[in-house]
């Protein structure tokens, strides 16, 4: 396993006209605007360390402007007077416009969070495409309902009326994480925009770009000014100036589990609801009668893909130990297989992770499960120019007391136990506080079945892992968060439910 420096590629020319520009300011209403106190903060390519630009380091006062924006374009004419079927057309607007700069804003993404091409080019950007093609359609699908009352008291001739209406629940702050930039934001911004909200977006400090050239993209589609206003900084100041803001409606966040509980906490000001997807430890089990071959790759794409930063990652292994030795060597198999570089390497399978200081982070677990007892079978290190890449990491020999065991640690980093019955395999697999995915590979579906039924998780895939659609909500259980995202389900986070009921 080896790091090719010379691989290491400049933009390509679908990225140019955007980086040309050195400096990306943030969008407040219909204009982009710098920071009120004049400070930037620099774009970084975690492959090389070069700075791909500036952005806006804003704070709370520019928190408050965007809110500022989001409100007078919620209680003002032209988003709240559209009907359902225009704004479907715009959100379908903007899937298109999405397709067709799909190859610069995989590059970009690419360029400024790490990750290989193809993972932005052939899965997540037509991810989030689809994410704005579905919600238009959704947006024509909010009802109420009539309810026949048993209420008997009516004034002579008269009789009771009752019904419900699913009203947008207002200004909506959503922040993202830096893992899958763009479609993680296209999974907040397309149900809140169906349901008629106005969106004040944080993006993630480490990748920002996509964020800012996405919310040109949205003008263009025809949304009114104001409907999305893009707030640019670090987390600790406009995120949590956001999560306390007396002005916001609804918190939709993505991210770790102790950001999630420090949200939730600022958000208690003013009761604003709040929508969390945290963190997760995934197990994969894998039994004795499975399609093996099948499972080895499953599991190796499940911790790997990504560089192992997906909040439904398949971290935690637990194998039969009549297979275990079979499966956990053919998953290193493919980790030593795995081609370490560039993103715009078109060989690059595995990019660096976001940032030094993330990749410090892991390394560190890694380290430290070594010095506790654990073997890495393969991987280990920390390479590359500006000590980002981590090589994908198999360890064998941990205890389920462990760190690397308990908590996320957010790259390519599996541990591997071995099991001797279903029944130990469950309950290592519900022995966590995260509860947001797992899966479960044999061929007998009656075990599969009942092994979803007992798992707690979010959701529970068989004989797969990390299968998406913008149709099936995602989210999780325990301390890995509150609500759903994507499916039917989505819409429904940014609604408020009120009874009418009259005399007629």
């Amino acid at each position: 396993m080896s790091l090719d420096i010379a691989a290491l590629k400049p933009a390509q020319p679908a990225t140019l006209a955007f980086l040309a520009r050195a400096d990306h300011p943030m969008l407040l209403g219909s204009d982009w605007v710098p920071a009120r106190s004049g400070a930037w903060m620099d774009a970084i390519n975690p492959a090389t360390g070069e700075v791909l630009g500036r952005f806006p380091a804003g704070d709370a006062s520019d928190a408050d402007r965007a809110v500022a924006a989001a409100r007078e374009a919620f209680e003002g004419a032209a988003w709240r007077d559209m009907t359902p079927s225009q704004r479907g057309r715009i959100l379908w607007r903007v899937s298109e416009l999405i397709e067709q700069h799909i190859d610069e804003l995989a590059e970009l993404e690419t360029l400024d969070q790490g990750k290989p091409l193809w993972v932005g080019r052939y899965a997540e950007i037509p991810g989030a495409a689809e994410q704005f093609r579905f919600f238009a359609g959704q947006a024509s699908r909010v009802e109420g309902q009539t309810i026949p009352t048993s209420i008997n008291y009516q004034p002579p001739g008269k009789q009771v009326f009752a019904y419900t209406l699913k009203q947008p629940v207002g200004v909506v702050a959503a922040i993202v994480p830096w893992n899958s930039p763009l479609v993680l934001t296209a999974m907040k911004l397309a149900p809140a925009l169906a349901a008629g909200c106005c969106v004040v977006l944080k993006p993630a400090e480490d990748t920002s770009l996509t964020a800012l050239r996405l919310g040109e993209l949205l003008l263009e589609a025809g949304l009114p000014p104001g409907v999305v206003n893009i707030v640019t900084g670090r987390g600790d100041v406009v995120g949590a100036a956001l999560a306390a803001h007396p002005g916001v409606d609804k918190i939709s966040f993505t991210g770790s589990t102790p950001v999630g509980r420090a949200v939730l906490a600022a958000a208690g000001g003013n009761l604003k609801k709040v929508t969390l997807e945290l963190g997760g430890k995934s197990p994969v089990i894998v039994m004795p009668d499975a399609d093996l071959d099948a499972a080895i790759a499953g599991a190796a794409n499940a911790i790997f893909f990504n560089t192992g930063q997906v909040c439904v990652a398949g971290s935690r292994l637990y194998v039969h130990r009549d297979v275990f030795d079979q499966v956990v060597q053919g998953v290193a198999d493919v980790a030593r297989s795995l081609k370490l570089g560039h993103g715009l390497d078109a060989a690059t399978q595995i990019g660096p992770v976001v940032s030094r200081k993330q990749a410090e982070r892991v390394h560190r677990y890694v380290q430290d499960a070594i010095a506790a007892g654990a073997k890495a079978i393969v991987g280990g290190g920390r390479l590359g120019p500006h000590g980002t890449f981590i090589e994908p990491t198999v360890l064998v020999d941990v205890k389920p007391d462990m760190a690397c065991v308990k908590e996320e640690i957010f790259g390519p980093v599996l541990v591997a136990t071995p099991v001797d019955s279903l029944e130990e395999a469950l309950a290592l697999s519900n022995d966590s506080e995260y509860g947001l995915a797992a899966s479960v590979w044999t061929r007998d579906l009656s075990t599969a079945h009942r092994v979803a039924a007992r798992l707690k998780s979010g959701t529970v895939w068989i004989n797969c892992h990390l299968m998406f659609d913008a149709s099936l909500p995602i989210g999780g259980v325990r301390q890995s968060g509150w609500g759903r995202e994507s499916g039917q389900a989505a819409v429904d986070n940014f609604l408020e439910l009120k009874t009418v009921c009259a005399v007629i």
